[in-house]
């Protein structure tokens, strides 16, 4: 759990204005729940291992000795959605498409960079199977990614009954799969030795656990054209894409036209090859890549599976997929389901880290403090400010008469606001104001009359100095990264 700061907030905000901004000109509309849901609503959608990260809330009053729980914060914004959906059907359109931006919370020992409380940005699309709801979603959070900064991102596609179907050309056994799931999305992160070692306490044969691994990780894969090498693969991203769906389409060759993994293999590939072939008009084509290792844990996805990776950062940026089954849970029938979240925690984290935020976003909100110099000036000081709100800008007025000229400059400079307008007997003799511009550090003194329109010159010309100092370090800091990574 955390406090937020001012400058925390205007971070976190210039991010959710980016997101909300682009889910809109996709056309998806707002939707909120509340933080606390009945805990039936929640336990058994999220695989055994989620349930225990649930955060309960026990009965309260004259229950509240039993020790039992009948409310839960909510664990994610997809179960609350299918609850919605089903509770308001007859109220909602035929095809759905909503975005939600509110906080969640799981009772973990986060690692760097995640927390018990964070904010999920959703976007969700009901009522459809066509995979053209995969391409949009990926367009979407590329619109979004890119829109931020981020260049050297990647959207890793891959399919619930591909993997399926791996587990069975593995023999694994059917009861077995949703637990081999949750360790396999731990394959990054731990590495292969210790997801293999993690799936033999499930009593999986090795040769059984080799093959599935052997699968994912697509290793060793033979050229396409025939020749006893490795497969090179293309350096167009689309290309490469379909390159690894004719392989993995490949690696089930030997199995029988009839069998039950053969088939959903072949169903799951020719999706995955639509959702490529579709996101290759939108800004997501040069990102997405078949990636037979992606898992997922939860274990209401049902078809398609999607996550965020950023290089040479562990975990992801967001992820998601489709769950056909989960709203059936709640309304009785099934309803087509395909989702993505995007973390905002952690893209806050990477871009502050990385230097991406506009400039501005470090300084205080106001753009000019007007100070009075005595107590004699305190009403021409609010007057002042008074008329520059009314012209659009942001004012603070220094609450301190003082006639030390030095310390609202400090307090200004302190908290990087730009402009400091100062007011004190020799300027109200003269019917003028001091305009200092503490970027650039100059000073004029305009007439009271025309004070305002002085003031929001010297204001543009201070923010266009600073966005330009500011990318000016940017260009040094990527240069050094260069040397670093070219040496």
């Amino acid at each position: 759990m955390r406090d937020f700061l001012p400058a925390d907030v205007r971070r976190r905000e210039y991010v959710i204005g980016v997101i909300k901004e682009v889910y809109e000109r996709y056309g998806f509309e707002p939707l909120e729940t509340p933080a606390v849901e009945n805990i039936e609503t929640l336990m058994g959608k999220y695989g055994e291992e989620g349930n225990q990260l649930i955060f309960k809330i026990l009965k309260r009053g004259v229950h509240e000795s039993s020790g039992e729980a009948d409310l839960a914060l909510r664990y994610d914004l997809t179960v609350p959605l299918a609850r919605v959906v089903a509770e308001y059907r007859d109220k909602l359109p035929r095809f759905f498409k909503r975005y939600q931006i509110q906080p969640v919370w799981r009772a973990d020992r986060p690692a760097r960079g995640r927390f018990r409380e964070f904010y999920q940005c959703d976007v969700d699309v009901l009522g459809s199977k066509s995979p053209i709801v995969e391409a949009e979603l990926c367009a979407a959070v590329s619109d979004i990614l890119e829109g931020l900064g981020f260049i050297d991102f990647t959207i890793r596609l891959n399919h619930r009954e591909l993997l399926d179907a791996m587990m069975s050309a593995a023999m694994i056994e059917k009861e077995k799969r949703s637990n081999v799931l949750v360790i396999l999305d731990k394959l990054e992160k731990l590495g292969g030795d210790e997801v293999g070692r993690q799936l033999s306490l499930l009593e999986i044969p090795q040769n059984r656990i080799d093959t599935i691994l052997h699968r994912m990780l697509g290793k060793d894969f033979l050229a396409l054209d025939g020749k006893l090498e490795p497969h090179r693969f293309s350096e167009d991203n689309v290309e490469a894409n379909r390159e690894m769906l004719a392989l993995l389409l490949r690696s089930f060759k030997d199995l029988s036209s009839q069998d039950e993994g053969k088939v959903a293999a072949s169903e799951a590939i020719r999706t995955l090859q639509e959702i490529v072939d579709l996101s290759e008009g939108t800004s997501a084509a040069k990102h997405v890549k078949i990636d037979p290792s992606l898992a997922r844990g939860l274990s209401y996805y049902t078809g398609a599976i999607m996550e965020i990776t950023v290089k040479d950062l562990q975990g992801s940026l967001g992820g998601g997929g489709r769950y056909d089954h989960l709203i059936g849970m709640f309304l009785g029938q099934d309803v087509a389901a395909c989702g993505f979240s995007l973390g905002l925690e952690r893209i806050v984290l990477v871009m502050t880290e990385r230097d991406m935020f506009p400039a501005r976003l470090a300084t205080s909100s106001a753009d000019v403090l007007v100070a009075s110099l005595g107590e004699d000036f305190l009403s021409e000081a609010i007057s002042l400010a008074t008329d520059l709100r009314s012209a659009g800008i942001s004012v603070s007025v220094y609450p301190d008469a003082t006639n030390k000229p030095q310390k609202p400059l400090s307090y200004a400079d302190a908290q990087k606001i730009p402009l400091t307008i100062l007011i004190g007997e020799n300027e109200y003799k003269n019917g003028v104001v001091t305009v200092r511009n503490l970027v650039e550090r100059t000073q004029e003194r305009p007439v009271r009359q025309i004070a305002v329109d002085v003031a929001q010159a010297m204001l543009l010309s201070a923010k266009n100095t600073r966005e330009l100092e500011h990318k000016r370090l940017q260009a040094t800091l990527e240069y050094k990264d260069y040397l670093r990574e070219d040496h």
